[in-house]
Order: C-alpha cells, then structure tokens, then sequence
C-alpha cells in the first residue's frame, strides 16, 4: 500500500541524520547518537494532528516533541535504512498495525509498549532481583475513547536504584502514574556515561529536550514505579 508523506517530514535532514550513524550496526549506539542530536530542541505539547471529531493527520516533525514523539522519532531513525523506511516505522510504531487513524493512534502507553513488544520492536526488560508490583488502572483521560481497563506490571520507585545497574544505553523508560485512571505520565531515553546513569526526555517543565540523571528525575516526581523496554 502506498502511503504519502508525513507532514512536515524534512527528507534531507533524515537521510543527512541516518548518513551519520549508517556505519553502526548496533542499535543502542544509533540511539545514543540520534538522540543526543535533539538535545536542546523545542518541547511542544500535543504534537499530534486529530481527535475524536478530527481526521489523523501522520506527521515526523524533527523540530519540536512531546516526550512520546522524541522516543518514537529517535527508535524510528535507529532502526531506519532510508527516508522510506523511516517514515515507515514511525508509523507502525505509532499506530496499531500502522493503520494512520486517530482510533488506531497508541493513545496510552501501556498499549504503545504492548503493541510494538508484539511487532517485535521492543521486549519487556525483567530483573529476576529486582521486585515488581501490579497496578490495575481504567483508563479514562482520552476523550472519545471508551474507557479501558489495563494492569501492568512495574518496578516501585523504591527499587529503582537497584534497577539502575541494569540499565543500558538505548533503554527505553516509562513512568507509572500515581493517578488511577492513566498508565503513563513520562517518558524517556537511557544513557549510561562514565557510571552515570542519564535519562533524555522533551520535558514540559524545562521546555525542549535534556539531559539529566535519572536520580534527579526520581527524586523530583511522585510515581507508582517505572517499566523498562529494550530496543
């Protein structure tokens, strides 16, 4: 099937960002990279083109993120041979079965995770040592959506010191919500640096996308724990 264009997809600077990392085989150093080319870029709030009353509309902006887009940009360009194939897997990553319609759209990241774990883009990182907890939540902040039960499995903020040492660059880690009808709240990418472990995110607070440690992340925000995904 062929699909047009994203909106406002730059397909130079894509082949120019995928020219730089095309020597690398391993995916957690394309992530590294890629995503420290966005350091200081724009954080925009709700990105995304549609809603319930409003036709989807794909874009791959490279200019401004939310902290969903950030990751799904920097995972699509990782895994990407050419501009194609990059708009390609931003979709299937994005979408349900890539289909581009707002319904279809991984509104909540427990489904985001769920639905590229079974595209074979990511696996569930577990830790045998490192303790779990289950929270049910129904998930009900999307309006038009119909509400939605999940429950998910994640390790307490308590534990994630012990979790940090197991940690890779190219990690991808998701925040649980402390309220009981969403999943989610943030997201972002691992990097480990001379022992630090470092987390890069779009952060609404700071305005664009940073670095910073993941303790200073742990101790500014109230959380239920965090879920790991590995590329």
């Amino acid at each position: 099937m062929n699909h047009p264009p994203p909106r406002d997809l730059r397909p130079r600077r894509v082949d120019q960002l995928l020219s730089q990392v095309k020597s690398e085989s391993s995916i957690p150093i394309r992530i590294e990279k890629l995503s420290r080319y966005f350091l200081g870029r724009a954080y925009q709030a709700d990105p995304l083109i549609g809603s319930a009353n409003k036709a989807e509309v794909f874009t791959a902006s490279l200019d401004a993120f939310d902290c969903v887009t950030y990751i799904e940009t920097v995972l699509a360009l990782s895994c990407a041979r050419n501009v194609d194939d990059f708009t390609a897997r931003l979709r299937k990553i994005r979408y349900e079965r890539g289909v581009v319609q707002w319904q279809r759209r991984n509104h909540y990241m427990t489904l985001w995770i769920r639905n590229n774990v079974r595209e074979g883009l990511l696996r569930m990182v577990s830790i045998p040592a490192v303790p779990t907890v289950t929270r049910d939540r129904v998930l009900n902040v999307v309006l038009g959506l119909a509400p939605r039960r999940t429950r998910m499995k994640c390790v307490p903020k308590r534990a994630v010191p012990r979790l940090a040492r197991y940690l890779q660059t190219g990690d991808l880690i998701f925040f649980a919500s402390t309220r009981k009808h969403l999943d989610i709240f943030h997201a972002g990418i691992i990097v480990r640096d001379r022992g630090k472990v470092l987390m890069r995110h779009a952060s609404r607070s700071q305005g664009g996308v940073v670095e910073q440690e993941l303790s200073d992340f742990l101790k500014a925000n109230r959380m239920t724990g965090v879920i790991v995904v590995r590329p």
